[in-house]
């Protein structure tokens, strides 16, 4: 028997072969593998395909089969011809015959002799070489599927003719050419990548700025493509090449059935495929989704809406959500009236409005000459065949002379478009109403100043403190934050009634949700930003202190992890507060919601949780004043349009003076749960609170459980008892959220897991700074192993622990505390 094993092993071990010569053939039963045992060759069955069989190239160990080259794609063998075999013929040149020794599919090229080779490379490129001169006769990667890996060109050559392109399969079960096509566009320069549906576009990338491609906002600066593009002006030839960095990653980019372009990741010795971009991501991507002269804002609803100076073409059809007919203007330009030139033109001269950050729209020509911003304007300006303009950083002068089409409007990133408009939608008279909206906010700001100077400031026994402010019947307001402000004076104007119009009367559907203390509107201001408007109640519990607090600290914080205040506004009994909204809310909408958890992929969560991380380093360590946040949890952390997180809600925040590491409050305020102990028993806050918060919404977000969920017929009384169990029986990833469904990184998750067991541990000391959580959660480093929780007080009422902390506390502690949860 042992013999048999020993004999059925070894002829496993036979089936894996190395290459393929005239004396060498490639049967049914056997495979190809690279040297490195990267990928592998051989004949295949795609699921649910019936009895056909392909030749085809597949990652060798990962599972399920993921396919990237497929040779006879239009000719399937049935699986009953078990004699077919890929052979090198008596012509030099790879030939895959069926069991009646007929051709299916051939390399066809020109061999000059009779000792050709066929081998895989570590790349996935299937070569066939000239054995005597070594020279490459032919390879796959000049023959694309549907898939992109790196070492593979796209593009093509004006001068021949030549193109090569992905060709999506026709179903996940036929591998046969599909409807949909990516490739390199021939009539844009500098170049861009498309999705085709036959020679319709669907997608499409925007222009080459020698960094990225700039309607590809993913693409930050700091962020290293794989992509890269070679134009070349004299042959008339421009190409893509996709490129690894990482050696202990395997990437792709591939075109489904459904002509979804998406561009993967996979971590070697994992299974798991990690989408880091996909073009229907955002509706906005679809190809001229908004039509000519229409925008398209993924974050707001209508996501399509005119551009200034133009209206619908078809109220009706836009009024239904049928936006392909696109708008027209509404003002005729000067340039467009029949005169001969524009000095004999009469009338006020056409001008240009600025769009930012926006998707450069599509047909655009490259001007050669114009090597400045200036030059670029004035030869647009001189030119009326010329209706818009941009420069751009990396690529010059791009100006567009027919409709705009495929435009998409970015919260950040994106460029500047200027829009020729006829004099009459400029905004006459807005030098004027400027004017007048910078005395009203001169004098706003100067009532302001004197409601603060009023206020009496109270110290409380414990150094804490707080802000007893007069109220004033007139009314007061205070002004939006702008870039790099320091001070409460330097905001810009909103009054009661914007925010009223902006809102609809705070209508109830505007609401986005109710917080500890007021609800949240989402706004539209008279320039189309969109906000969201947090409106304080009367009896919320936060004060003026509070407001105030809330207001300058913000103002005074700049991080890309933290929520942007606009403005606020001070009117009698209302106190507003408006943010740049976030359009998709709070992150409890999606790790806590069964039917939306799954739109969190491993790759968002772990995104997630590192930018609260470096957030929170910025608070405690990096910005001009030390931050201690005190109400940190998964409701108070906003997504963005690309689900990137912020840090929000600051009315609890308290800023720590010098180098004291440890302050007591009276006043205990925060969300049960997320406490801390020293500070639930005792009002003891520091930074390591924070800490102690933000491993509770770590081991959350990975779980996808709420640390206060937990019933009392379950054997764990929290999230971090159950967290501490599964870790100490080396079962760890027991607690990854089922929704994830297996498809996320272990070694992240481990890691993570370890990280928030150590910042929820009992005593400060044992938690780590936010810097060391940033530093571990990047890399595989030495960790200091966790020590069992203790303390889970999760189940007890706000009295309970108010009551516990008399006998816990000690006397010149804050044994007076009152707790006020949220």
């Amino acid at each position: 028997m042992f013999l048999l094993l020993c004999l059925f092993s070894l002829s496993q071990y036979c089936f894996a072969v190395y290459n393929i010569t005239q004396s060498q053939a490639f049967s049914v039963e056997k495979t190809l593998i690279s040297p490195s045992n990267i990928f592998e060759l051989g004949f295949f069955s795609p699921k649910n395909s019936g009895n056909v069989r392909y030749v085809g190239i597949w990652y060798k160990g990962i599972s399920p089969q993921t396919v990237v080259w497929v040779a006879n794609r239009e000719n399937p063998l049935t699986s009953k011809e078990s004699w077919a075999s890929l052979k090198i013929g008596n012509n030099g040149n790879l030939e895959l015959v069926d069991g009646n020794r007929s051709s299916v599919w051939s390399t066809n090229v020109h061999v000059p002799s009779n000792s050709s080779v066929a081998f895989l490379s570590d790349d996935g490129n299937f070569i066939l070489e000239d054995g005597t001169s070594g020279e490459k006769l032919w390879q796959s990667f000049d023959h694309p599927g549907d898939t992109f890996i790196p070492g593979m060109v796209l593009g093509y050559n004006a001068k021949t003719g030549q193109s090569s392109v992905l060709t999506s399969w026709k179903s996940d079960s036929d591998p046969s050419p599909g409807n949909f096509t990516v490739g390199v566009s021939s009539k844009s320069r500098p170049a861009q990548v498309f999705v085709w549906s036959g020679s319709s576009p669907c997608v499409r990338t925007g222009p080459w700025n020698r960094l990225k491609f700039i309607g590809m906002p993913e693409m930050n600066s700091s962020y290293r493509s794989p992509i890269t593009l070679i134009e070349d002006v004299m042959d008339k030839t421009s190409y893509i090449s996709f490129d690894s960095y990482n050696s202990s990653i395997l990437s792709r980019a591939f075109v489904s059935s459904e002509g979804v372009f998406k561009y993967v990741i996979n971590v070697k010795g994992n299974d798991n495929w990690y989408t880091k971009w996909e073009s229907t991501d955002n509706p906005c991507n679809l190809y001229g989704v908004c039509g000519p002269y229409g925008v398209c804002k993924a974050s707001q609803y209508p996501i399509c809406r005119c551009l200034i100076g133009f209206a619908p073409k078809s109220h009706q059809e836009w009024s239904k959500g049928n936006w392909t007919q696109g708008c027209g203007r509404k003002t005729e330009l000067l340039c467009a009236k029949n005169t001969s030139s524009l000095s004999s033109r009469r009338g006020k001269r056409d001008g240009f409005h600025k769009f930012s950050n926006m998707k450069l729209p599509d047909f655009y020509e490259y001007e050669d000459l114009a090597t400045n911003m200036d030059i670029c304007r004035t030869e647009c300006a001189d030119n009326c065949s010329c209706i818009a303009y941009a420069y751009v950083n990396g690529i010059g002068c791009l100006v567009w002379s027919e409709g705009l089409v495929d435009i998409q409007e970015y919260s950040s990133g994106g460029e500047d478009l200027f829009l020729r408009l006829a004099h009459a939608e400029l905004g006459g008279g807005h030098k004027i109403k400027k004017s007048i909206i910078t005395l009203v906010a001169i004098s706003s700001v100067t009532a302001l100043g004197a409601v603060l100077l009023i206020g009496n400031i109270e110290e409380t026994p414990h150094g804490s403190h707080s802000l007893r402010m007069k109220r004033e019947k007139d009314s007061s307001r205070c002004t939006p934050q702008s870039s790099g402000q320091s001070d409460a004076s330097e905001f810009p104007l909103f009054d009661f009634n914007s925010i009223l119009v902006a809102t609809d009367n705070f209508g109830v559907e505007n609401k986005l949700g109710q917080g500890g203390f007021g609800s949240v509107y989402k706004g539209e201001l008279q320039d189309g930003t969109e906000v969201a408007v947090k409106r304080l109640s009367s009896n919320s519990g936060q004060g003026m202190e509070e407001f105030k607090n809330e207001m300058i600290l913000i103002s005074k914080l700049q991080h890309r992890n933290l929520v942007r205040l606009i403005g606020c506004c001070i009117e009698e009994e209302e106190k507003l507060l408006i943010y740049e909204l976030m359009p998709n809310k709070s992150l409890d909408n999606f790790v806590f919601d069964e039917r939306r958890k799954a739109q969190l992929d491993w790759a968002t969560r772990f995104n997630i949780i590192n930018g609260v991380a470096r957030g929170l380093v910025y608070l405690h360590r990096d910005s001009c004043l030390r931050i201690i946040h005190r109400d940190l949890k998964v409701s108070n952390i906003l997504l963005d349009e690309n689900m990137n997180p912020k840090i929000s809600d600051f009315g609890l925040a308290r800023i720590f003076q010098g180098t004291i590491d440890l302050e007591n409050t009276r006043r205990i305020v925060g969300t049960l749960g997320y406490m801390s102990p020293e500070y639930a028993f005792c009002g003891s806050f520091s930074e390591k609170s924070d800490v102690f918060s933000f491993g509770v919404l770590l081991l959350e977000i990975v779980s996808g459980r709420k640390n206060t969920s937990f019933n009392y017929d379950e054997q764990y009384q929290s999230l971090i008892s159950y967290a501490w169990h599964l870790w100490s029986e080396c079962r760890a990833l027991d607690m990854i959220d089922k929704a994830l469904d297996d498809l996320y990184s272990s070694t992240q998750a481990t890691r993570c897991i370890h990280v928030g067991l150590l910042c929820v541990q009992d005593h400060v000391i044992d938690r780590p700074t936010m810097p060391d959580v940033v530093f571990m959660l990047s890399k595989e480093t030495d960790r200091p192993q966790p020590k069992q929780p203790l303390f889970t007080f999760q189940r007890l009422s706000l009295r309970e622990i108010q009551q516990q902390s008399k006998s816990k506390c000690s006397a010149n502690e804050a044994t007076t505390s009152t707790l006020q949860g949220r």
